[in-house]
């Protein structure tokens, strides 16, 4: 069965435009950039879609996954059973899904998001997180520490770089999935990780937008149910950005309503548009 997997996805991509590229760059380099990584990726889902139409049961994908760590080992994560969180995610569902929040937030969802928090009554929490979000971007966590929000607290966790991070998994108390971000300050951080079941996955991404788009992921990837405090959060994320179970989820008042102000909410403009 393996052996066919893997026989599967190598014809599929020397039979396809770019597959032999791919092919060729993995044995150069042993590795394959973004960029070919997306190609192979996008290969291999028109194929799926091809073959078993848009509706692809979990088992064809997990197959698809594990025949493309099986032809580039190197590209394997060696906490996920079948590779890469956002690979496999895009594999779960299609591109687009996969890449709604990187190319949507800043230029729609934040704006409006920001919008709609400025309606809210005023704390100095809440001011500081919309101070927080209208500043420049940058590579490290930008608001300063909230410890009255229990919420922050759980998907945001900062931990000095000089410290241990094996001491920290020790002390780590069973929690579900969050984001630990490693740097020397909090407005100068260095790396992201995926923190479950004490043990860390480095994220891609080195800004907080990215890191949190693998996190969200990894519950899809890793069949990981939200944490509690955190599941209005996640499933705005998953049904209003990500456009995912829309309608089959069990949605409170307030994400219902918000995704119908913000998705009503005319898409912002640079200056040069």
């Amino acid at each position: 069965m393996l052996s066919n997997v893997f026989t599967l996805i190598e014809a599929v991509l020397r039979g396809k435009s770019g597959g032999e590229e791919v092919l060729q760059e993995y044995q150069t380099t042993e590795t394959l950039t973004d960029a070919a990584r997306r190609k192979m990726v996008n290969i291999l889902v028109a194929h799926m879609t091809d073959n078993h139409g848009h509706v692809r049961h979990r088992p064809t994908k997990e197959d698809y996954a594990r025949g493309i760590v099986m032809l580039f080992p190197s590209l394997k994560d060696p906490y996920s059973k079948k590779g890469y969180v956002d690979q496999d995610f895009t594999l779960l569902f299609d591109d687009d899904t996969s890449s709604r929040l990187l190319q949507k937030w800043d230029l729609f969802f934040k704006p409006n998001v920001i919008k709609e928090a400025k309606r809210l009554t005023s704390t100095p929490e809440l001011r500081r997180l919309v101070q927080s979000a209208e500043s420049p971007p940058g590579r490290g966590l930008k608001s300063p520490t909230i410890s009255a929000c229990d919420a922050v607290e759980r998907l945001f966790v900062f931990h000095k770089s000089c410290c241990s991070l094996e001491e920290h998994l020790r002390n780590q108390q069973g929690r579900q999935p969050y984001l630990l971000a490693v740097g020397r300050l909090k407005s100068k951080i260095e790396s992201f990780y995926i923190t479950m079941d004490k043990r860390l996955i480095p994220c891609k991404a080195n800004r907080s937008l990215g890191a949190c788009d693998e996190l969200f992921k990894a519950h899809f990837v890793f069949n990981l149910s939200y944490d509690v405090a955190l599941v209005n959060f996640y499933t705005f994320l998953q049904t209003t950005v990500y456009n995912i179970d829309v309608g089959k989820m069990n949605e409170s008042p307030r994400v219902k309503d918000l995704r119908a102000r913000l998705l009503n909410q005319p898409v912002a403009l640079s200056p040069c548009e």
